[in-house]
């Protein structure tokens, strides 16, 4: 298939690129750069340079017509979302409408969806959250995201455009962007990286499921190529407290000894999260295979390769 990804130069999106280059589909790469980078793709890969807000990415669409669109160009911040609701929307309510529009009228076929897990439901229920959780968010991304999906449905319903929106959990490995992307686990790797203490928000008991990128883009490949739709968790369904993965992290650096400084806790940001993956083990034959430990490890890894001169 030719497959379009958006944000395809970015930390999950090149994963993605990589994948479904090694399952033989052919990849071309949306992306602004804002915060993806060149050298993540290789070299088979074509990138076009646009911004999903605009006429140049629409009318990639509308000349390649391709099979598919892997949707993960996004604002992906839920700090940025809280200070900035408009941007956000900008980007992930605008943005994945002017391609949605460019696909309805160009006979893509499928749609999968990034969108969030962690965000969506909002302070949950029940651990971890299934599909059928209500989703409630509490910060303009998770709004966004859930609009999102909305719209799929919309699509969907008028247009037959075949959609998969992937719920993902916290999302990390390497070549994640500690600073435009936020993920706890890049930051605080690039800081220990650097000898340099880490600044935790609010106690750090907070809970996050924490699923590897790799794994994550394996998702992808199969909601692309398995006859699936609607909503589907990807993560792992166990929830790790910061302060944990802060301890992994540090004894991996050699800097077990270096206490992590605290602050006060950001307004947006969920006590606790996980997601239950068991409906992506059903139909998608999905689930993490790497796990926390060695995936932290791998991460660190990687930043010490990027810091070396």
């Amino acid at each position: 298939m030719k497959v379009v990804v958006s944000g395809g130069a970015g930390f999950i999106g090149s994963h993605v690129c990589d994948v479904l280059l090694a399952a033989g589909h052919r990849v071309l790469a949306l992306d602004n750069l804002s915060s993806g980078r060149r050298e993540n793709l290789a070299p088979e890969v074509r990138l076009v340079v646009a911004d999903i807000r605009g006429r140049e990415a629409a009318e990639l669409i509308r000349t390649e017509r391709p099979d598919a669109l892997l949707h993960l160009a996004a604002q992906m911040d839920v700090r940025r979302s809280v200070a900035d609701p408009g941007f956000d929307a900008e980007n992930n309510i605008l943005g994945l409408l002017n391609l949605l529009e460019a696909c309805r009228r160009s006979g893509v076929g499928k749609v999968v969806f990034s969108s969030t897990g962690g965000a969506i439901y909002g302070e949950q229920e029940t651990f971890p959250a299934p599909e059928t959780h209500p989703t409630r968010p509490v910060s303009p991304y998770g709004v966004s995201k859930a609009a999102g999906e909305l719209y799929l449905g919309y699509y969907r319903a008028q247009f037959g455009l075949r959609s998969v929106s992937l719920r993902y959990a916290n999302v990390y490995g390497p070549r994640q962007n500690p600073h435009g992307e936020a993920g706890v686990v890049a930051i605080f790797s690039e800081r220990l990286v650097r000898g340099e203490p880490c600044t935790i928000f609010g106690t750090g008991r907070q809970t996050r499921d924490f699923v590897y990128g790799l794994d994550v883009a394996q998702a992808n490949l199969l909601a692309l190529e398995r006859e699936v739709e609607g909503p589907i968790n990807i993560g792992t369904g166990v929830e790790t407290e910061v302060n944990t993965v802060h301890a992994h992290l540090a004894a991996a650096a050699g800097a077990a000894g270096v206490a992590p400084l605290y602050a006060e806790a950001k307004p947006g940001e969920q006590l606790r999260s996980s997601v239950d993956p068991s409906l992506a083990a059903r139909v998608l034959g999905w689930t993490p295979r790497v796990p926390l430990v060695e995936g932290l490890g791998r991460t660190l890894a990687w930043f010490r390769e990027q810091a070396r001169p």
